[in-house]
């Protein structure tokens, strides 16, 4: 990569924060969770002061099912805000991701912006680099970097072929990409390491849930529609009229959350589900772990949060753990593996 090169990867990502927490990005689908009510049981037989929200997922206790997803790195106002997210991460003792790690590999004066274990040594915590730049010559020895640099326990690799072909500079060659994820993900089992898919926000449909439970991923996040929408975000960053208008064609596109998880968990019955995309609060989170996911993600709540500081995520954080513990006991579920099997109800 070249000076030029970097500097513009650094510039779009101070661009992403910015519309982020500027504009309105929201998708025009809604996540699907709306239309399911839990069975409210008026006569719960649980002490409330009983209710275990834990599990344990790749090795690293968490005292949540909640895992704030990957946002950013790559600019200071970005280390300021990963610094505050990993500290109140640490706090709560939840698992959280960075935002594209490839940056502090091509440039790295840059890794400092994604550095957070000073702060959070026992978090479970995941690095991320765009699946696509296995196409572009980033190697796995490259992502191997990527993880060792921030001490990671996990890779998360993001699947956004919709944002790069509506990108002025996007990376759109996405042929064979599926084997050399395999490779990936037969080199990192040997040393140890999981890797997890992601969507960004459009969500992971069954065909590629069972392609990705085949060549061995340890999880699948569905990040699917009803949440931030990327393509309104490249939408705000186009260059012209026409990119523009091309953008915001797809502000509906997608698969909704809800769907997504049903879709994922009946393709891959034995897969870690991370639920993500459009999760507002500690009930849509509950709702998702009955559907069948292993944990939920939120990024955009705790956003702002950390732009203030490290105690106004874990304000954010108590009120989400808070609101789940309370759906929890409203259901009469002491533990997770009882949510699981608390009955939902379609209303729509």
């Amino acid at each position: 990569m070249t000076m030029n090169e970097g500097q513009l990867l650094e510039t779009r990502k101070a661009d992403h924060i910015r519309i982020n927490l500027d504009e309105d990005v929201a998708s025009h689908l809604t996540t699907g969770l709306e239309r399911y009510r839990f069975l409210h049981n008026a006569l719960p037989d649980i002490d409330a002061r009983q209710i275990d929200t834990s599990l344990t997922l790749f090795g690293k206790r968490l005292e949540a099912p909640l895992l704030i997803s990957s946002m950013t790195g790559g600019t200071e106002q970005a280390r300021v805000i990963n610094r505050n997210l990993a500290q109140a991460a640490q706090d709560a003792q939840i698992s959280m991701g960075v935002g594209s790690t490839r940056a502090a590999v091509v440039r790295p004066d840059l890794t400092d912006t994604f550095r957070v274990r000073d702060v959070a040594p026992d978090i479970l915590l995941f690095a991320n680099i765009g699946a696509v730049q296995l196409n572009y010559g980033f190697t796995v020895d490259d992502c191997r970097r990527a993880v060792e640099l921030i001490g990671a326990d996990a890779l998360i690799l993001h699947l956004n072929p919709l944002q790069e072909i509506l990108q002025p500079e996007g990376d759109t060659n996405w042929a064979g990409l599926l084997d050399r994820i395999a490779q990936l993900v037969c080199a990192f089992h040997a040393d140890g390491v999981p890797v997890v898919v992601k969507e960004v926000g459009w969500g992971i449909s069954p065909q590629v849930a069972r392609q990705l439970a085949e060549i061995g991923v340890d999880a699948i996040d569905v990040a699917g529609a009803g949440g931030t929408s990327w393509s309104q975000v490249e939408m705000f960053r186009a260059h012209t009229e026409v990119q523009r208008r091309i953008a915001a064609a797809f502000v509906d596109w997608g698969i909704p959350t809800a769907e997504s998880i049903r879709y994922v968990r009946e393709a891959a019955p034995d897969m870690p589900v991370f639920a993500s995309g459009g999760i507002k609060n500690g009930i849509d989170g509950a709702k998702c772990l009955a559907l069948g996911a292993t944990l939920f993600g939120m990024a955009r709540p705790f956003l702002r949060a950390a732009t203030i500081s490290a105690q106004a995520v874990s304000d954010e954080i108590a009120v989400v753990v808070g609101q789940l513990r309370a759906a929890m006991f409203a259901v009469g579920s002491a533990d997770l593996v009882a949510l699981r099997r608390a009955p939902l109800i379609r209303v729509a």
